[in-house]
């Protein structure tokens, strides 16, 4: 499986993009009063690239060395995913007010955007590194 390491990563880092710009395409559509962001087909396509972007995930951590784990980022990675989807579910259905379903929102996407700096820089503080690294 090693082979098709690099393979592997770019589908995860496709499938991450694809995931967030659906995310923000749907969040900011429903946020508007749009009724086809929480229709069947378009959430199994959401449903569908998460699945895509797990997999390809515990494929990856499967080749990873188990030193990838020492300096923190991947844990932090890993928590600020937990992080996204749980804003994430607020944001699209979970939120009782349309104020906490925006707020939610805007912290989901800021919470992507940590995400994304953290694995490109492989560094704990992700955007505090790209700012002043």
């Amino acid at each position: 499986m090693e082979a098709f390491y690099l393979q592997i990563k770019l589908f995860h880092i496709f499938v991450a993009l694809l995931s967030g710009s659906l995310f923000a395409l749907r969040g900011g559509f429903s946020l508007a009063g749009a009724r086809w962001p929480n229709a069947a087909p378009v959430r199994w396509l959401s449903y569908s690239i998460d699945t895509a972007l797990l997999t390809a995930a515990l494929m990856l951590l499967t080749i990873l060395p188990h030193a990838t784990f020492a300096n923190g980022w991947l844990w932090v990675k890993l928590g600020l995913v937990v992080s996204y989807v749980v804003l994430g579910v607020f944001a699209m259905r979970g939120a009782k007010s349309t104020g906490m379903r925006v707020l939610s929102y805007l912290a989901a996407l800021a919470v992507f955007a940590s995400i994304y700096a953290t694995a490109r820089s492989h560094q704990p503080l992700g955007l505090v590194h790209w700012w002043f690294g």
